[in-house]
Order: C-alpha cells, then sequence, then structure tokens
C-alpha cells in the first residue's frame, strides 16, 4: 500500500505502527461527537455522573473506534496499515461493547431506550459501509447520525425522556455537523486526489482545516461549558 504523498488529514501521524492506530481514530472528529453526547446531558435537569460516563464510553467504541474501523475498510481513506482482520475484529468488539453499554441502562431508562440503541447499532455499518447502495451515506444523514443523535441520546440516558431544549440543542448540533461535513468534504478531495494532490499549505486546504480546527475546539469547549453548569 502506498504512503507517500501529504497526509489524508490534519490529524494524521506519520504512517507505521501504533500511530496508525492514532489516526484511525479520527481525533478530533471523535472528540466534537463525543462533545454532542456531553451537551445533551449537561441540558437534562439533573446531571448523573456516571451515566454520563457510560454514554461517552459507548459513542466512543461506536463512533470513535467501530465506525471508523468500518471506514478505513471500506476504501482505505486514510491509508493505513492496519490489518483488515484487525479492523473487523476491532469494530465488531468495540459496536458490540457499545450495544452491551446501552443494554445495561434498560433497567434504569426502561423500554424507550432500546430505539436509541437500535439505531445506533445499526447506524455504523449501515453508513460507514455504504450499505443499500450508499443512498443513505449523505450530507443530511451524517449531520442527523453524528449530530443530533448523540446530542438526544446523551439528554436521554440522563432523563428518560426528551424535552424541548434537547430537540433545538440536537437541531443545532446538525447544523455544525453539516458545517463539518461540507469543509471536510472538500479538504479530503484536494488533499486525495490520486493524480495531483493539492499541498496542504495551499488556501484552498488550509483556510477550511483552520475552520474546522477551531470548530473542534468551540464545540469540546461548549460541552464542558454546560456539564459544568
Amino acid at each position: 500500500m502506498r504512503t507517500d504523498g501529504p497526509p489524508r488529514a490534519f490529524y494524521a501521524l506519520a504512517p507505521g505502527g501504533w500511530r496508525d492506530y492514532v489516526t484511525l481514530l479520527h481525533p478530533p472528529y471523535t472528540a466534537w461527537h463525543l462533545a454532542y453526547v456531553a451537551i445533551g446531558a449537561g441540558l437534562a435537569p439533573t446531571l448523573d455522573p456516571a451515566r454520563l460516563v457510560a454514554s461517552l464510553a459507548a459513542f466512543a467504541l461506536a463512533v470513535g473506534v467501530a465506525a471508523h474501523c468500518l471506514d478505513e475498510l471500506h476504501g482505505r481513506p486514510l491509508r493505513t496499515t492496519v490489518p483488515d482482520r484487525v479492523l473487523r475484529v476491532l469494530s465488531v468488539v468495540s459496536l458490540g461493547g457499545a450495544v452491551v453499554i446501552g443494554l445495561t441502562a434498560l433497567d434504569d431508562l426502561g423500554a424507550g431506550f432500546v430505539a436509541f440503541v437500535a439505531v445506533g447499532a445499526a447506524a455504523v455499518p449501515v453508513y460507514n459501509l455504504e450499505l443499500f447502495g450508499g443512498r443513505l451515506h449523505t450530507d443530511a444523514t451524517f449531520a442527523l447520525l453524528w449530530g443530533a443523535f448523540p446530542v438526544l441520546t446523551g439528554y436521554f440516558a440522563q432523563a428518560g425522556e426528551l424535552a424541548p431544549a434537547a430537540i433545538a440543542a440536537a437541531a443545532a448540533a446538525a447544523a455544525m455537523s453539516l458545517a463539518q461535513r461540507r469543509l471536510s468534504t472538500r479538504v479530503r478531495r484536494l488533499r486525495r486526489d490520486p493524480v495531483a494532490p493539492t499541498d496542504p499549505a495551499d488556501p484552498a486546504v488550509a483556510v477550511p482545516e483552520a475552520a474546522l480546527r477551531a470548530l473542534t475546539w468551540a464545540v469540546v469547549l461548549l460541552a464542558v461549558a454546560v456539564v459544568a453548569a
């Protein structure tokens, strides 16, 4: 597999060994989407720290590990050297762990939480493997699954129900995720051009990536503020 040329993402480390596993996690974007979970939890009337930790762990496994492993398995967009078998095992074990965490919450949250567990478990393979001909692999689906859904899940995991504040925050997260998707899609195309990849220092790449970095910090710090409040 070719590992020459510019990095496939601004957060990609030098290829090889343990660095491939770090790159595979898409650290800024994983932090971004975990922040949505925290924002949803922080908006609930009361905050149970144990439930927040469990919610973050489930999304870290499902999105941070499983979804990104399946994404790499589907076309090697980051050009890592992680073996296919390892990617498959990591995705199955991580997604299974996330589902187990969700199911253990049913005693406290009731049958209504089953829908959240089911949607999360189905969304990862459907979106990242582009099942059903990729018809659900769209900007709108990304915004709903990786933006609105974490907020709603984080809130429901605390309150056992949804409220207008959660819906409004989910809509905001969807809008921010849509902006993320539009910016990152353009940058990926430029960096990963098979004929002539664009130099990362080129403003066409550097400017939207600077915006992505700023937005990542903004969402994470907003989550810290909401939980602290």
